[in-house]
């Protein structure tokens, strides 16, 4: 009788280490066994809207006026899309809205997003869009305990690295499909200042002018 209370005893011990082992593998249940930060950049986008009265001519003046004001209060710059969105595509709206946002060294994009509400006849609405990189639930102090026994990664690894890369990129929307390029790579602007150099002629093709030269 003894022995068997003994060994439920000891079944009971072996379980309750096992149960303290497994709790201190992992506090919330999840492990990280790789090199990969489970923490990522994340883009979101936000669409504000102005809408405008135009004419056959364009944009009025006072409209140009509304729309120059609003600019300067959203701050707009490099990063930032703007887009136009009508029932009826005028080439004049567009070159007076392009002309106010080239103030902002900013182009027209083609194609303006999904909006709420109604556009009324006669009027087209500006859309300007902003995107925001960061990385959600950083710093992650979650796992309190300072080792793990399955040899698992920190939840707080790589929070600082893409924190930071969120914050310093210009664009954001290249997180998501990086930079276009024009084409023209950095070999072929190097190529022409070597391509002009061979096609020199050489200085001494038309001979050596001849300087007298006196002695003292």
């Amino acid at each position: 009788m003894t022995n068997s209370r003994n060994r439920a005893a000891t079944s009971v011990l072996a379980l309750s280490l096992a149960l303290g082992l497994a709790a201190c593998s992992a506090t919330d249940g999840t492990t990280n066994g790789t090199l990969y930060s489970v923490h990522e950049p994340v883009v979101e986008r936000n669409n504000y809207t102005l809408d405008l009265a135009t004419n056959a001519g364009g944009l009025p003046i006072s409209e140009q006026q509304r729309l120059a004001d609003w600019f300067e209060t959203m701050d707009i710059g490099y990063g930032d899309r703007i887009a136009l969105d009508a029932a009826i595509d005028n080439p004049a709206v567009r070159e007076d809205v392009t002309a106010l946002a080239s103030r902002h060294s900013l182009l027209l994009s083609e194609g303006a997003p999904v909006t709420e509400g109604f556009i009324d006849p006669g009027k087209v609405r500006v859309v300007v869009t902003r995107s925001r990189a960061y990385v959600p639930n950083c710093p992650d102090w979650t796992d309190q305990e300072g080792t793990t026994l399955g040899n698992n990664t920190s939840p707080n690894f790589g929070c600082a690295v893409n924190s930071n890369l969120a914050a310093m990129i210009a664009d954001p929307e290249h997180l998501l499909e990086g930079a276009r390029g024009t084409g023209e790579t950095t070999v072929m602007t190097s190529n022409r200042a070597i391509q002009s150099y061979r096609e020199q002629a050489p200085t001494a093709s038309e001979g050596v002018t001849a300087n007298a030269s006196t002695g003292n």
